[in-house]
């Protein structure tokens, strides 16, 4: 019998690799951003705080204006405190106020807060309530909490407030030194110069005198009108950089508009650097407002803000309530410019093409 034919070899196939998928310099960033940790975490806090800020007197236990319901029986007490209330209808109550003037403003007690007494306990129990101090009372028999939690909305509002001025500032005037030099640039370099050798406080204090006034929002315009002149820097020394790059003399022999060319052309390559930097703007403003206040030079009491906490638990060192009223916004201050540093550099790294991702 015949032995049955070879069968014939298989042709070589090629493996067809496909190939992968373009992906925008975006999604290189977001990607070594979320490798680093330290700076996922302090984005973390960062969003709780924010969302804490803009939630705002809704979640505050003591929703009154400025969180400034308190009773001077129960000041200074130790986290944890619980005290029985005596709640009695107030004959003038303002009205509440609808959905928005109370999360802008809080809502006027409706009743008057008294400290229950034994008589109290025995013969009107219907308007009795018993209220926990889960971080304590300040001097003023305030709940620490509550205006540690709106102190939120105070530095990020004015950090956020700051940083906007400062771009728009420094945007502006470092485009226009760096794109057109010459004489312009060592006129507006000399503001910078000026700008920069004046401490902050000596700023904010000349804009409180000129404007005659001191509160939450002079202190929002003062601190943002500081720190311009980083940006300004930093914007000039890259417009410097591209301004003879092949795109933008393309743009020239095009005849494009130089507004276009530098609003359109030159600046979108600037918003890793300018990113950044509002990272490390955010954290120096919330610093300068909590030194300020601590002064009181920066936002006024009854106002929460962590600076003037820091500054009333400072005039109580020696006692026992002096330490956490102290420390507890001393620790809020430190933890979220911690944070926005932490970003800084993470956003930093992340923006650099020669970081590798792991």
């Amino acid at each position: 019998m015949a032995a049955p034919a070879a069968l014939p070899a298989a042709p070589d196939t090629a493996v067809v690799v496909p190939p992968a998928p373009a992906r925008s310099p975006g999604y290189y960033v977001r990607q070594r951003l979320r490798a680093n940790r330290p700076a996922v975490a302090g984005l973390g806090f960062i969003v709780v705080c924010a969302v804490v800020a803009l939630l705002g007197y809704w979640i505050l236990p003591d929703n009154s204006p400025d969180a400034n319901n308190g009773l001077v029986q129960l000041q200074k007490q130790p986290p944890g405190f619980t005290a029985t209330i005596r709640q009695v209808p107030g004959a003038n109550a303002p009205a509440p106020g609808n959905f928005l003037q109370v999360w802008l403003h809080g809502r006027p007690p409706q009743v008057k807060d008294e400290l229950a007494t034994t008589h109290h306990l025995t013969t009107s129990p219907a308007h009795l309530i018993t209220r926990r101090y889960w971080l304590g009372t300040d001097k003023a028999g305030r709940d620490e909490l509550s205006r540690l939690l709106l102190g939120t909305r105070i530095s990020l509002g004015i950090g956020l407030v700051a940083v906007l001025i400062s771009l728009a500032l420094g945007v502006v005037v470092g485009a226009l030194a760096g794109y057109f030099g010459g004489w312009l640039d060592s006129v507006l370099l000399g503001l910078m110069t000026v700008v920069w050798s004046i401490p902050g406080i000596m700023l904010v204090i000349a804009i409180s005198l000129a404007l005659d006034s001191k509160g939450v929002w002079v202190s929002f315009l003062a601190v943002g009108l500081t720190m311009w002149v980083d940006v300004a820097r930093v914007v000039r020394g890259q417009v410097l950089g591209l301004r003879s790059a092949t795109f933008i003399e393309a743009g020239r022999v095009l005849g494009l508009p130089t507004s276009r060319l530098i609003f359109v052309h030159l600046l979108p390559n600037l918003r890793g650097p300018l990113i950044v930097l509002a990272t490390s703007n955010f954290a120096a403003a919330i610093l300068l407002e909590a030194g300020l206040s601590f002064l009181g030079l920066g936002v006024q009491p009854p106002a929460p803000s962590w600076g003037l906490m820091v500054k009333e638990g400072y005039d109580l060192l020696g006692t026992e309530a002096g330490l956490w009223l102290t420390l507890l916004p001393g620790l809020a201050i430190s933890l979220l410019v911690l944070s926005f540093n932490l970003l800084g550099n993470g956003l930093r790294d992340a923006f650099d093409p020669k970081t590798q991702l792991s």
